[in-house]
């Protein structure tokens, strides 16, 4: 399946967030079965390493919404449980010293996700934004120099909101 969401490549938190979208036809839900859990592991290199099936869909819209309340500033309660279900666990290896994440099934997915928004927060987080256009409900990692991009992507909601400007202009 590929993977239908219009944003991607964004860091494994936001992704996660991001499986839910505006289209034509109203809010679509990347989660909203077995296949779309399949098509987001994929998409975020987790395949090999999780299996797609209703308990794991069901801990990773968990962890969507848990996310959503922290970069909302709601609440932090429900992220810290999911990250209470799992930790690194530091060892040493052949290569030299290793973290691995000693998490059980169905929650690799959610807590690794979890846990890459611990990090986004840890390096900077007033560049986890929602997108400006009014009817997106998209999040990304803001990388640009100055810190100042507004939109998901410029190709969609940018470009939109400039069409909508001239037509405005246009008009008066």
């Amino acid at each position: 399946m590929r993977d239908p969401r219009p944003h991607l490549g964004e860091p494994t938190a936001l992704d996660l967030l991001n499986t839910r979208w505006m289209s034509s036809d109203g809010l679509q839900d990347l989660l909203s079965d077995v296949d779309g859990v399949r098509c987001w592991l994929a998409t975020n290199g987790l395949a090999d390493r999780c299996q797609a099936d209703d308990e794991v869909r069901s801990a990773l819209v968990a962890t969507r919404e848990a996310i959503l309340a922290v970069v909302e500033h709601r609440s932090t309660d429900d992220l810290n449980a999911v990250l209470d279900r799992g930790r690194i666990r530091r060892t040493l290896g052949e290569s030299g010293p290793q973290e691995l994440a000693d998490v059980p099934q169905p929650w690799l997915a959610p807590w690794l996700a979890a846990d890459n928004l611990l990090s986004l927060l840890g390096d900077a987080p007033d560049r986890i934004k929602q997108c400006a256009h009014e009817h997106c409900v998209l999040w990304f990692y803001d990388t640009s120099k100055n810190g100042a991009r507004r939109w998901c992507s410029m190709a969609l909601c940018g470009n939109r909101a400039k069409a909508a400007r001239h037509y405005a202009a246009k008009r008066d």
